[in-house]
């Protein structure tokens, strides 16, 4: 993975010494709250309902062990003793002194980690495919796209003050497992057999109070044209943008307002002006962040191991879990292993310092010293022998990793809701949870199959319940917490948004009513079929009546 340079290392320094400076101004008194704002923001640093949080950046969700045991040690030492790991592959923490955050700051800059740009109204931190590197599907490894795109954009000055925050997904595979048409620049890379390697660039996607599934712009940006293209689109926001009204201000309604077809256009001017003044540094730049992303040195194995099958014909919970949480390698004799963090009657995403430093071992002595977080808050170790898979799995048990259940009803997002944000209208935590202790570990989880449940506790949507395959979002109702259902969204290739059903639930009357349209399901799907083919050929109806009665 990419190492800290030089002027990444001075950039983090500087920033935190004038974080610490900012800090004790606030504290003492002579910076009040609103002016502490932006420079808090700046730096990854949010006031919650109860404390200040501090999120920080996992850049394309990629972490070594080291730094993973170094957040484990910031959770027992500044927090109380667990992170939460977000829907863009950061981890946040919730009880962070405000006194203790430049020393905290201090001790992520140890293993190159800082919490730079994961607030404000700046490009935010880079997503891509938690698989990168190992998916059998993928035409190249994205990450050092990402981190190229990562270095340009950190402290950009002309970028830095943007309309309102700014987010950007990369892949390179046909599946999308980084959700890029909901972001506000999507990029799949891809091999055109008479253009080349090349992106196909989304702009306009996002969830929030007006949900839009971005369109393209341009099917084949050709790879050493990535900048001064992104650069192209950011200007015309940046000039363009809504800067009168923060519920307009981003992109989406700027791709909106103009179409995208006249987006596109305005774009590929702007694109034109700038290329004649562009040099090849991004294209060498790039041939170095690439030589750190180097293959792990795998071993010729064969396809299958016999302890490996011994292991699953034995043990029943073992099967359940490899068939459940393994995704396939590229290499023979290696599987990509899930960790769902999703426990029975669980906080989705939370993980405590010692699950941490659980999975930070396991990558050490199992999986080329490689962790990823997923936009879906789990964790991925990328890289491991199937031989090893039957230890992997029993340290996983007495941590409580083991669960089996990754896309099914009990793998459920959840944003942290009204327990800890001030915007939120209703709680997300204690809806997932309910959600869970009725499924989670159930033959009827089982035979439902894939499910993609998830929750936002207000309209901002950080539970991405728009692209849920059932959406739930928290209300305020004349004071009463109060749950809204959608059906039929999507976050993979076949983006979807999706549709409201009607008048909303309490508390309560949210578990029972997905668990009618799970029944309404399982009635109408024909063999083998997801809900999300089945919800897509039947259509909303037998759903809606199902839940409020034929009209």
């Amino acid at each position: 993975m990419y190492r800290y340079d030089e002027y990444d290392e001075v950039i983090v320094r500087k920033r935190i010494a004038e974080f610490r400076a900012a800090v004790s101004r606030r504290l003492s008194g002579e910076l009040s709250e609103e002016e502490f704002k932006l420079i808090r923001q700046m730096n990854g640093v949010y006031l919650q309902l109860h404390a200040y949080m501090l999120r920080v950046a996992i850049p394309y969700g990629s972490l070594n062990p080291r730094q993973m045991r170094k957040l484990a040690d910031i959770a027992r030492r500044f927090d109380r003793g667990y992170g939460h790991f977000t829907t863009r592959q950061n981890i946040q923490y919730n009880w962070i002194a405000l006194a203790d955050m430049p020393d905290v700051l201090e001790a992520l800059a140890e293993v190159d980690m800082h919490a730079i740009q994961t607030s404000g109204n700046l490009i935010r931190n880079v997503t891509a495919d938690p698989y990168a590197g190992a998916a059998v599907d993928e035409i190249d490894d994205p990450r050092p796209y990402a981190e190229l795109i990562r270095q340009w954009s950190t402290l950009h000055p002309e970028f830095s003050f943007l309309p309102r925050k700014f987010k950007i997904a990369v892949t390179a595979a046909p599946h999308d497992r980084a959700a890029v048409r909901f972001h506000d620049i999507g990029l799949i890379l891809r091999d055109d057999p008479d253009l080349g390697r090349g992106f196909e660039v989304i702009v306009g996607g996002g969830q929030g109070r007006t949900p839009f599934v971005g369109p393209t712009i341009r099917t084949h940006l050709p790879e050493a044209h990535l900048l001064p293209y992104l650069e192209a689109i950011l200007r015309l926001y940046n000039e363009h943008g809504r800067r009168d009204n923060a519920y307009k201000a981003r992109i989406k309604i700027l791709v909106h307002a103009l179409g995208a077809e006249e987006f596109a256009r305005q774009v590929e001017a702007e694109f034109a002006r700038i290329l004649p003044q562009s040099d090849d540094l991004p294209v060498r730049e790039l041939a170095r962040i690439r030589a750190h992303f180097v293959t792990p040195d795998f071993e010729a194995l064969p396809a299958t191991d016999p302890s490996f099958e011994e292991a699953r014909r034995r043990d029943p919970a073992f099967a359940r879990w490899v068939d459940r949480n393994l995704a396939p390698h590229k290499r023979p004799g290696y599987a990509i292993l899930n960790i769902p963090l999703k426990p029975k009657g669980g906080i989705p995403g939370d993980a405590t310092a010692e699950q941490m430093e659980t999975v930070a071992d396991l990558a050490e002595r199992y999986g080329h010293d490689d962790i990823r977080v997923t936009h879906e808050q789990n964790l991925v170790l990328p890289h491991v022998r199937l031989r090893d898979l039957p230890a992997v799995h029993e340290a996983l048990v007495a941590a409580g990793l083991a669960t089996a259940n990754l896309g099914l009803v009990s793998d459920i997002i959840a944003c942290p809701g009204l327990d800890y944000c001030v915007l939120a209208n209703a709680r997300s935590i204690p809806i997932a949870q309910k959600l869970s202790e009725r499924f989670a570990g159930t033959a009827r989880e089982a035979a439902v199959g894939e499910l993609h449940i998830k929750i936002s506790g207000c309209i901002n949507a950080c539970g991405h319940h728009h692209a849920g395959h059932i959406g739930i979002l928290g209300v305020d109702k004349k004071g009463t917490e109060m749950y809204q259902l959608t059906l039929g969204g999507s976050a993979d290739e076949s983006a979807a948004i999706g549709e409201i059903t009607g008048r909303g639930f309490d508390a309560e009357g949210i578990i029972d009513a997905v668990e009618t349209v799970i029944d309404t399901y399982l009635a109408h799907r024909d063999a083998g079929e997801t809900f999300l083919a089945t919800y897509r050929r039947i259509g909303a109806g037998p759903f809606k009546e199902a839940l409020y009665g034929a009209h």
